[in-house]
């Protein structure tokens, strides 16, 4: 079975005995397995591992298997989840399967069975294989990032229309690009398009190309950008700054899977998804006049919205790391790293540019810094104050609360998930730690692999 050496499985329960019974039978048929002793393990280590099946025990100490498929069908729909039970009742299968538990077995569970209710799933199931790339893209330690990656993978199996929205420098073209990659259209043209980089009058043509004699200076055919995407996939970056009157070519565009060339009169067929992304309000364009509702609907039949870098502090230090990364291979020189206090720094701020911002940063001061080491105050100077967006300050209550969260989750970001370095260093015993993290509902399991998902 080749194929199943590229499924994962995370399995649950809160009996070792069983655990290692049933991971033993699962890795012989060829199936890669990750063990969880409880609920809420099987929890943080879905923000760690793309699983394609979840296969838990009913009855279990806390978080029993009912709740925790309700909270896996909350955090990442399509996952499929069977339910195992050595209590097994008529009532709670039936109620189990009208929640959305795609099976139910009776311990001990008979090998056939399972593996035919395994691979069930997986036929019926949008978390293939196929859908791998995205985590290969996109680098991340955020529960924010990671439910918007298992989106992601659902809307990358059909074929219709998606809008991506998110403030500029947030990665959406990046996001496009995943998807695309983990879609049917992988090996075909994934062509991105700015619209607000092309002048008006040459949009049109460079969309849906133009014949020779077109107009002045039109010395030769051009096919253009959709006939070059034709089997894959467009995307139209800053849609909302497309020209009124190139909006009613693209609607016919969208409704007819047909073009038109500047200067022709003959239509041309293309099979092209179109992706596109915006940072405007296109509700409030619409309302305005500016945008039009019908396309707006025909590009917006589905959306992922990206969050600000502000919003997934714990990925800054990864990016900035990755970055530095990527400057050393491509000058050829050892990475450098940035201190401690320096990467506190970087965490501290608001970054209204968002990735692109931090990329920018991160290229300066690896051009500016002579020594192997970044330190804080290099970092201090780079970032620009002007930028930084004035505001109320908050309530004393609230800012206290902010600070101590971002404080947790940097002391454990510094320690790598791990609890007791982590309390040591705060000064706190470890049992007021853990209240601490149970407080601002932190996992130290996603923190304790960052290091594997920054690539390093």
């Amino acid at each position: 079975m080749n194929t199943q050496s590229r499924i994962k499985i995370l399995l649950v329960d809160d009996d070792p005995g069983v655990l290692q019974l049933l991971s033993m039978r699962l890795a012989a048929m060829n199936f890669e397995v990750i063990c969880a002793d409880s609920g809420d393990s099987a929890l943080a280590k879905l923000q760690l591992e793309c699983a394609n099946i979840v296969i838990s025990d009913l009855r279990m100490d806390g978080m029993d298997g009912i709740e925790l498929f309700e909270k896996i069908q909350q955090q990442y729909p399509g996952l499929p989840v069977i339910v195992l039970t050595a209590h097994g009742s008529i009532k709670e299968a039936v109620n189990a399967t009208q929640k959305g538990v795609f099976s139910f077995l009776t311990k001990p569970v008979d090998k056939d069975e399972l593996l035919s209710s395994i691979q069930q799933a997986l036929n019926l199931s949008a978390n293939t294989a196929l859908s791998t790339g995205i985590e290969n893209n996109i680098i991340t330690c955020s529960a924010k990032m990671q439910q918007l990656l298992e989106q992601t993978k659902l809307l990358a199996q059909s074929d219709i229309n998606i809008m991506i929205r998110g403030e500029s420098g947030t990665g959406k073209e990046l996001l496009a690009s995943a998807l695309q990659a983990a879609s049917s259209r992988a090996d075909q043209p994934f062509i991105a398009i700015n619209c607000s980089a092309i002048p008006a009058e040459l949009l049109e043509s460079e969309l849906f190309g133009h014949i020779k004699g077109a107009f002045t200076g039109a010395s030769r055919d051009n096919k253009g950008l959709f006939a070059s995407a034709d089997g894959g996939t467009v995307f139209l970056d800053e849609i909302g700054d497309m020209p009124a009157p190139l909006q009613v070519k693209l609607l016919r565009v969208l409704q007819e899977q047909k073009i038109r060339p500047v200067g022709s009169h003959q239509d041309i067929n293309i099979d092209v998804r179109v992706l596109s992304a915006t940072h405007q309000n296109l509700e409030e364009a619409i309302s305005e006049g500016r945008f039009r509702e019908d396309l707006y609907y025909r590009l917006n039949v589905a959306s992922l919205c990206l969050p600000a870098l502000r919003e997934r502090r714990a990925d800054i230090q990864l990016l900035a790391k990755h970055f530095l990364d990527q400057i050393a291979a491509r000058n050829s020189y050892s990475a450098k790293k940035f201190s401690p206090a320096a990467l506190c720094a970087l965490m501290a701020y608001d970054w209204p540019g968002n990735i692109r911002q931090l990329s920018n940063i991160v290229e300066q001061l690896a051009a500016l810094t002579p020594a192997a080491i970044i330190g804080e105050a290099q970092t201090i100077a780079a970032l620009p104050k002007s930028s930084i967006p004035s505001k109320e300050m908050p309530p004393l209550a609230d800012a206290r609360k902010l600070f101590e969260r971002e404080y947790l989750e940097q002391i454990l970001l510094q320690t790598q998930g791990n609890v007791t370095d982590a309390a040591r260093q705060a000064g706190r015993n470890r049992s007021d730690f853990h209240k601490l993290i149970k407080k601002h509902q932190l996992n130290p399991d996603l923190l304790r692999n960052a290091k594997k998902l920054s690539g390093e």
